[in-house]
This record gives structure tokens, C-alpha cells and sequence, in this order.
């Protein structure tokens, strides 16, 4: 399901006595972080803080917001965890969040009225992503991200599609 807000980091800490927090983020590089001008201590628009300045250090960004001035000020953050609006992030068509894909229905591509579980976790490996598929058995299945097995992904309605590759699930040859 698509959302309106998403987790984008936790703040870890502060840098400096001016007010800077270390941002542990929680998406696929720290640059993506500086793009955003507001971000939110919770998912919905009326606890909105202004961004001042974002910068990638190593693994983790240093970002000032308006009103925090003081490393006292900014001590107080830690622990806290900021949303992005999703309307903000600049994504590609067909580019989803992996807090979207999960709880998505996983329906087979030649069997359509196959289901093979719920998408619960995505593990990035590099190469490509693998998505853990768990079944109404409760058992764990792992297919790659990759286009000769994802066939469709529809957030906005909670279906991905896939061809499994042979020997994935149980009943293929």
C-alpha cells in the first residue's frame, strides 16, 4: 500500500555544540536524505520540522532543523525517529519504498488465482534485492528481485505478481 509518510531515520546523537544531530538513515544512501526540506516527528503533517542544512558524513547525515540551536536542544531529539512526506522524495515510475512492498499480496503470473503469501522483509544484497515471501503455512520463501521473476508490482493495490524460478516453492518440478 502506498503511504503518505515513511520512516526515513532515527537521530542517534549530536555533533558539535550547536544544535547538529547525527540522522541514522534508514533508506539507501545518506545524499537522499539532504533532498528534503521538511521532514516529521511523526506520520502526519502537523509535527513538520523545518530543515536548515543536511549533510552525508560517512554512513549517517548531520542535519540542523530551525529552533534547535544549543547541543542541549538537540540531546533532547535522540531517540526520535523522522518521517519524509512521500509526495517529497523524487522517485522514478514504478520505484516503491520497502515499507510499501511489505504486506503486499504475492499472486502467481500464470496461475492467477495462486497466491503464494505475503512479501514480509526485503534483504539488499547488492546484486539485486530478495524478497521474503511468507506463506499462510508460515514457511519462508526467498525469490530474487529481478525482472525475469517480478512480473508486476501494484502497491497502490497490494499485488505483486511473480514466475517463480523452477524449485523456489515446493510443487515446482
Amino acid at each position: 500500500m502506498i503511504k503518505e509518510f515513511l520512516e526515513i531515520g532515527e537521530i542517534v546523537g549530536t555533533h558539535g555544540i550547536r544544535g547538529e544531530m547525527r540522522l541514522n538513515p534508514w533508506c539507501d544512501s545518506p545524499e537522499f536524505v539532504t533532498g528534503f526540506k521538511t521532514l516529521y516527528l511523526d506520520s502526519n503533517e502537523g509535527c513538520a520540522v523545518q530543515i536548515k542544512s543536511a549533510r552525508p558524513h560517512g554512513n549517517i547525515v548531520l542535519l540542523t532543523v530551525k529552533d534547535i540551536d544549543t547541543v542541549e536542544k538537540a540531546q533532547k531529539m535522540r531517540g526520535k525517529i523522522l518521517y519524509m512526506k512521500r509526495s517529497d522524495a523524487k522517485l522514478p515510475e514504478g520505484t516503491y519504498f520497502i515499507a510499501e512492498l511489505k504486506g503486499c499480496t504475492v499472486y502467481d503470473a500464470d496461475c492467477p488465482e495462486k497466491v503464494y503469501g505475503t512479501l514480509t522483509d526485503v534483504s539488499e544484497t547488492g546484486a539485486n534485492d530478495v524478497w521474503h515471501i511468507r506463506a499462510e503455512d508460515g514457511r519462508e520463501y526467498l525469490i530474487p528481485s529481478i525482472p525475469d521473476v517480478v512480473i508486476d508490482t501494484d502497491v497502490a493495490n497490494n499485488r505483486i505478481v511473480i514466475r517463480p524460478l523452477k524449485g523456489i516453492f515446493d510443487d515446482e518440478d
